[in-house]
């Protein structure tokens, strides 16, 4: 894999603007759109994406990228399920890869799969600030239709550090070893508003981050930062 120095977790509209219009040479880039919307929206991510997204992006479809196998939403892939995805979507060892997505919000979705990425092992992962909404909000150009990325070769391992498992997070309400972080808004932590699933109570221990959970990640980008075996979309 290729030179694997922290790359900033923000880049701005103005820096993947520039990239796209001058390319740098043997740093190929390829932007993602991984938006995902809770059923009740009713939006349709996919359909949204070829209506408009930023021009060279691909579709990151976190359902499709997943363990279908789980009883559970959104878990890991196995590495070669996420390296043959990742390659298919024009992403190779050296690919600055940059994520975003088209929430209200600007950020929701997009640092789940910038944290994929690096629990992959794929170090040269950025997230758009402000999402497309801030790069309409700068009336920066746009695409439309399909995409069609250039396959490529992307070979994943998975780093056991950037996961928490079950039985971690039990032994842990006794150790101690590491702090919890619940990244819900604010009622949903403190049980005053409905969970969109049923049967999502908060893990004993955890502390509450209300209003910050699109960038909770990217805040801690220098830490070891988990997810738990039912923490994420």
């Amino acid at each position: 894999m290729a030179s694997q120095q922290l790359f900033r977790a923000l880049v701005s509209a103005q820096w993947v603007a520039e990239a796209l219009r001058a390319p740098r040479a043997g740093q190929p880039l390829q932007l993602l759109d991984a938006s995902w919307y809770l059923p009740k929206l009713g939006r349709d991510a996919h359909r949204e994406f070829e209506e408009r997204h930023i021009p060279g992006s691909a579709f990151f479809d976190i359902d499709q990228c997943s363990d279908r196998t789980s009883p559970y939403d959104h878990m890991l892939p196995r590495a070669a399920h996420f390296a043959e995805y990742a390659g298919r979507l024009g992403v190779s060892g050296s690919t600055h890869v940059v994520v975003y997505d088209a929430s209200d919000q600007g950020l929701y979705s997009a640092p789940r799969v910038w944290w994929m990425f690096r629990a992959f092992g794929h170090r040269t992962v950025s997230v758009l600030d402000g999402g497309l909404r801030n790069w309409l909000r700068q009336g920066l150009p746009l695409s439309a239709g399909k995409s069609r990325p250039e396959p490529a070769e992307f070979h994943a391992v998975l780093d056991p550090a950037y996961v928490k498992t079950y039985e971690d997070i039990k032994e842990n309400l006794e150790s101690r070893r590491f702090q919890v972080v619940d990244a819900r808004a604010a009622g949903r932590f403190r049980g005053t508003e409905p969970e969109p699933r049923e049967g999502n109570p908060d893990v004993r221990g955890a502390r509450e981050f209300p209003e910050h959970c699109p960038r909770l990640a990217l805040a801690f980008r220098g830490h070891r930062v988990g997810w738990g075996p039912r923490i994420g979309f």
